[in-house]
């Protein structure tokens, strides 16, 4: 179903759209990066918290968190696989418990601690609970990711 050629294909999709969408981010160092993709997971971890309280819905929440686990994977060189349903959690209890790790990882960079594998398996988590989710709502990924991106896109009228 997600073989780790579309992995690899949608990540090269998320380096084009964020070459041109999102060059203000990838011009930072790549620690800076992952401290700013971290702070996004925790974002979503607090949408999904709210739940019925969220503007946003848990679909809009699950596309913008893939978006940025691709980016995520494509600053770690980190090649992507799934696993699917490795446990019964909720999807907020694993993107929380993803997210938590991330973060762990991004505050390790200040310490001179190291951090890459806690972020590359905390980010491989976050993609087999979004995936996994995708799988039991039915989502259509592909068609969702191009929707998005296409969304973000729009917001940069003046690029052509």
């Amino acid at each position: 179903m997600y073989t780790s050629e579309l992995l690899l294909d949608w990540q090269k999709d998320q380096y084009e759209h964020d070459m041109r969408n999102h060059f203000d981010i990838l011009s930072l160092h790549k620690e800076e990066r992952l401290k700013h993709y971290a702070m996004h997971f925790a974002k979503y971890a607090g949408r999904l918290a709210r739940g019925n309280n969220e503007e946003k819905s848990t679909e809009r929440t699950f596309v913008d968190a893939l978006l940025v686990c691709l980016s995520a994977a494509n600053t770690l060189h980190q090649k992507l696989s799934y696993s699917a349903n490795r446990t019964n959690d909720s999807i907020l209890i694993r993107l929380t418990d993803a997210a938590g790790r991330f973060n762990d990882a991004a505050e390790k960079i200040d310490h001179l601690e190291p951090f890459v594998d806690i972020a590359r398996e905390s980010n491989q988590d976050i993609l087999d609970t979004l995936l996994d989710f995708a799988v039991s709502k039915a989502v259509d990924v592909e068609k969702t990711l191009q929707a998005r991106r296409l969304e973000l896109r729009d917001r940069q009228f003046f690029i052509r």
